[in-house]
């Protein structure tokens, strides 16, 4: 893969010691949809970019002012000397902008919720009144586990080890494979800037929330995938919840 111009090597070849600790089960990245995944109700919305809302959903709308500015925050960034792309937030629904709820969720601050049917995930805000919600895309591997657990660990521009399984099914990614020390970190990794490791019971579930390069995927269902988000908010969810954190996720 080539890098960024203002990539420099020393950064590069640390964040590419991550590898050892990425086992991914296929969190790969795609722009296929599934129309029958995308079964969704509209409700009316409350929040100042919170346009609409999904019927049976268990949040609310929050009525909350001073959002987060979508030109500022999606805009272009640098990271860990990669440089992130602006995201045509105009072509994305409102609704799926990060911003802040009012927490009707029923648990406790600093808890992570993942609402796989409405393609929303949320983070409690201290003192448990508000969350900060974001909007997601999910995959095969998305509806593959519910539950609660937790983040074991997390780590920034992880590489990307498709499993053999998935290598057997498109040979075009032996290059990539486990064997072969998976794909470095960058911008057209699959698992972009950020990737949080859930487990349950001390187990890994092979569940993980990500960065995603390709921005037409969230509000959606694709062919193939955990969870993801736009790289420039997996980088705030990354900095606002810590190792060892208690996650939900509902199915």
């Amino acid at each position: 893969m080539s890098l960024p111009s203002s990539l420099s090597r020393r950064n590069f070849l640390a964040l590419a010691g991550f590898g050892a600790v990425s086992t991914l089960a296929g969190c790969a990245s795609t722009s296929n949809s599934d129309p029958a995944a995308q079964s969704i109700v509209y409700r009316p919305g409350f929040g100042p970019y919170d346009n609409s809302g999904f019927g049976g959903s268990l949040f609310g709308g929050s009525g909350l002012g001073d959002q987060p500015d979508p030109a500022v925050i999606y805009a272009a960034e640098e990271d860990n000397g990669f440089l992130i792309p602006p995201v045509p937030y105009q072509q994305i629904d409102p609704q799926f902008y990060r911003q802040r709820v009012a927490n009707s969720t029923g648990h406790a601050a600093g808890t992570v919720v993942v609402d796989t049917p409405s393609r929303h995930l949320y983070v409690i805000d201290p003192g448990g009144q508000t969350a900060m919600r974001y909007g997601i895309g999910v995959g095969r591997e998305g509806f593959a586990w519910q539950g609660e657990g937790v983040i074991q660990w997390r780590k920034k521009w992880p590489r990307w080890n498709p499993p053999d399984e998935m290598v057997a099914r498109q040979p075009e990614l032996v290059k990539y494979s486990i064997k072969n020390g998976g794909m470095e970190p960058g911008l057209t990794n699959p698992l972009g800037a950020r990737a949080l490791y859930i487990f349950q019971n001390n187990q890994d579930t092979l569940y993980r929330l990500h960065g995603n390069p390709d921005w037409r995927s969230i509000g959606k269902a694709v062919s193939s995938g955990c969870v993801r988000l736009l790289n420039q908010d997996v980088i705030d969810l990354y900095d606002r919840v810590p190792e060892k954190a208690p996650i939900v996720v509902l199915q």
